[in-house]
């Protein structure tokens, strides 16, 4: 299968997209995922909701939301602009916000999954071996939480591949820029003899689409095995 050029500027933009996405979502998700599996504060009920909606409201609202904060004439877009130099509107950086945005829920999810499965004793253990809060944390709780956060990771990178409604709505459908394969699929659609190019990037798509799935449930199983190798033999 023969890409032409644009088709292989919109794959390698939305890898781009989708790699720096994944990075954004890594350590908050991470964070965020032990918060809600570890901890009990006033008003978590409303922070976890506030966290998943991105997964249930249409993408279209965060992109819009994400306009008019962080457009030339949002609050914080002026902000930085004016301070930083920095644009996130109608550019590739904007488009790897959106993607953040919408997939982060999947970060989130996996990192509290991966932390409710560990075996609380073996924190227990090292904490009683003289191993500070700290130490524990890196050493233990980290390492068993890993699966998790690949699995978590390859999600967010999956999703941020599939970003159309946020990036179109915040950042526009611009040739180069912007236009990732979600959208060069619509642009194709949407031109004189365009369905060849939507059925080669729809194959790509489908082919990303089914690789991440299938990695994403070999990994869950091999970890629910390795977290019951550690149950066992703690």
């Amino acid at each position: 299968m023969i890409l032409t050029d644009p088709e292989w500027q919109s794959l390698l933009l939305s890898a781009q997209v989708g790699i720096w996405a994944t990075l954004l979502c890594l350590l908050p998700g991470i964070g965020c995922g032990w918060l809600l599996a570890r901890k009990n504060f006033f008003g978590k009920p409303a922070f976890e909701a506030l966290l998943f909606m991105p997964m249930v409201l249409p993408p279209t609202v965060p992109g819009y939301l994400l306009l008019i904060t962080f457009g030339a004439q949002g609050v914080i877009g002026r902000w930085l602009k004016n301070n930083f130099n920095i644009e996130f509107i109608f550019n590739w950086k904007g488009a790897v916000l959106a993607s953040a945005i919408i997939a982060f829920p999947l970060m989130v999810q996996a990192a509290k999954l991966s932390v409710q499965m560990i075996d609380r004793r073996l924190e227990f253990a090292a904490s009683t071996l003289g191993a500070s809060p700290l130490k524990v944390w890196l050493t233990v709780t980290l390492p068993l939480m890993f699966p998790g956060i690949l699995i978590g990771l390859i999600m967010v990178f999956s999703r941020s591949l599939g970003e159309f409604g946020a990036t179109i709505t915040f950042v526009g459908n611009i040739e180069g820029e912007t236009r990732t394969l979600p959208l060069a699929i619509y642009s194709a659609t949407h031109q004189v003899n365009g369905d060849g190019i939507a059925i080669r990037l729809i194959i790509i798509s489908l082919f990303f689409a089914f690789f991440s799935l299938l990695l994403s449930n070999l990994l869950s199983h091999r970890a629910e095995k390795w977290l019951g190798m550690h149950r066992a033999g703690s």
